[in-house]
């Protein structure tokens, strides 16, 4: 990556929001469900690394939901942690029974919750 690339990268960094840069987060995670589920190989690398994107990412909502300094309504973390859950379970499952259908709730969620976050909802 070029010098000016870095930099810019790390300004765009430093400038947005943290519900921007989750937002973001969320869309990277379902473009990489979507791009396995539209190239359907079964249970292979791509679909691993897609879901181990997926739950990393929904780990740390879970977390952050969880954690007393969460200036959120305690109804809104409990709503984001009963996502997580269920994107948690959904996850387990398709590792268990690979199946294209089943990427696209991960998927809805992710683009869902990441225009709210955007303010496109």
């Amino acid at each position: 990556m070029s010098n000016a690339a870095q930099a810019y990268a790390r300004t765009s960094t430093v400038t947005a929001s943290p519900r921007e840069i989750e937002a973001q987060a969320l869309l990277k995670a379902a473009r990489q469900l979507q791009e396995v589920q539209t190239n359907w190989n079964g249970a292979d690398k791509a679909l691993d690394q897609a879901l181990l994107f997926n739950r990393r990412l929904w780990s740390i909502f879970l977390s952050a939901a969880q954690g007393d300094d969460n200036p959120q309504p305690l109804e809104v973390r409990q709503n984001i942690a009963n996502i997580g859950v269920f994107v948690m379970k959904q996850t387990v499952d398709i590792q268990m029974n690979p199946d294209p259908a089943k990427l696209k709730s991960l998927i809805d969620i992710n683009c869902n919750l990441a225009a709210g976050l955007s303010g496109r909802a």
